[in-house]
């Protein structure tokens, strides 16, 4: 099964591939970003050490089984965040899902951070689209979607409604179409 690098640069950012032995660098950036994080991202109201380790092993299971690859951001050697290139889109997608530390916001890094992860995903065999999704609330997620080149294709109503507090239940769906899969 083919999988993108472990180690990945774009521009200011350099991503590398979650491992166990980051629990303490994870379980830092969540808490010092808990009140960040908290409107749009669930799993920081209930983080902790065993909830790290959970998502590490995760990490781990889902990069060997091809599901999905999972990156801490770095710039300057500091680990600022975290993006993740998924398949769970179905055939031919791979998805865009991140969230970066409050203090390196407002930077530009989440945007060099998902270039290169669409850099990666254009040279997997058979992906067509790559999609990012985001609550409409989030506007700051749109924004880096938007700047990518992504187009806005859906929205739509999550069956289970909000999952976070700030959230309204609708998701935006914006996709980038890849070239076709070349033939030898």
């Amino acid at each position: 099964m083919e999988h993108p690098a472990e180690v990945l640069r774009s521009d200011q950012v350099e991503l590398r591939r979650w491992r166990g032995q980051d629990l303490e660098i994870l379980h830092q950036l969540i808490t010092e970003s808990r009140d960040h994080l908290l409107p749009w991202m669930r799993f920081a109201a209930r983080h902790d050490r065993e909830q790290g380790a959970a998502f590490l092993a995760r990490c781990e299971e889902e990069w060997a089984s091809g599901q999905a690859y999972h990156y801490a951001i770095t710039t300057d050697g500091v680990a600022v965040g975290s993006i993740s290139l998924m398949r769970r889109i179905g055939p031919g997608g791979l998805e865009i899902g991140y969230w970066l530390h409050h203090a390196w916001t407002g930077k530009g890094l989440i945007t060099m951070a998902a270039a290169g992860l669409v850099q990666a995903g254009h040279r997997m065999d058979g992906i067509d689209r790559i999609e990012i999704h985001h609550d409409a609330a989030n506007l700051a997620s749109g924004a880096v979607a938007r700047r990518l080149g992504f187009t806005e294709v859906e929205r739509v109503q999550t069956p289970e409604g909000p999952a976070a507090p700030s959230e309204t239940g609708i998701d935006v769906i914006w996709r980038l179409e890849t070239r076709p899969a070349q033939s030898a």
